[in-house]
């Protein structure tokens, strides 16, 4: 009779241990996947917060707009989505399409009627900065005026070049009149018989460039100005590479 008893008590112990080692392996197994349910819920969470942000986007910079200038001088057209990729170094076209797209936003660029990119209006075109004296010299402020298109083969630099409206008649003999366009190249070695922009004791000029050893002259194309012999500083904004009037 005892032996009865302790088997059935010993039994009863291991039946009640395995219950509650159940009961523990049911309740670890329901704090698993609250975890589990609560890492997604957050991941989810924040990956939707996260790209649903609003941020300010910045404004295209003049590096890509030069780029685009330059490929655009030399097919006479845009870059299609996978040439943007390549122009730019994207690993796809996903990124050119966002850059189009912002470019499209800021004005610069716009969609024919078949989805091809264009120019619109005249923001890819040469940047006119100013005013400059042809009579005596004056100072040339360097502030944006407007942005003109032009025939692609006046400008041998698109990057290197910019426009001045010209103000005054001292270089009249030489075709340039009042209110003419100049087209001016940066970096460029002038020759004897240029003409050149040219910044003579801080006051800016366009005359013909002289040089005779080391004296240098600025030679006016009208006898009614002087020739100037700049005995303090001297500075070359640039080389006249073209003419425009309009009539």
């Amino acid at each position: 009779m005892l032996t009865s008893e302790r088997s059935f008590t010993y039994k009863r112990k291991r039946k009640i241990k395995s219950e509650k080692l159940k009961i523990i392996t049911q309740n670890l197994k329901l704090e698993s996947y609250r975890v589990v349910l609560n890492f997604k819920f957050w991941f989810y969470a924040f990956r939707f917060a996260f790209t649903n942000m609003t941020l300010t986007p910045k404004p295209i910079d003049e590096k890509t707009i030069e780029r685009l200038r330059r490929f655009y001088r030399a097919n006479r057209r845009l870059p299609t989505y996978s040439e943007l990729a390549m122009l730019f170094g994207y690993s796809s076209k996903n990124a050119a399409y966002r850059l189009a797209q912002k470019l499209i936003d800021e004005g610069f660029i716009e969609k024919d009627d078949v989805g091809r990119l264009k120019p619109k209006g005249e923001r890819l075109g040469v940047p006119l900065v100013g005013y400059v004296q042809a009579g005596f010299p004056s100072p040339a402020e360097e502030e944006l005026v407007d942005t003109l298109s032009l025939d692609e083969y006046l400008i041998d630099k698109p990057e290197a070049s910019f426009m001045l409206k010209v103000s005054g008649d001292s270089m009249r003999d030489a075709g340039i009149h009042q209110d003419d366009l100049v087209i001016v190249e940066r970096g460029r070695e002038p020759k004897n018989g240029d003409i050149v922009l040219a910044c003579v004791d801080r006051e800016w000029t366009l005359k013909y460039y002289e040089r005779h050893g080391r004296e240098i002259s600025l030679v006016p194309a009208n006898p009614d100005y002087p020739v100037i012999k700049p005995k303090g500083e001297l500075s070359l904004g640039g080389v006249i590479r073209a003419v425009i009037r309009k009539y």
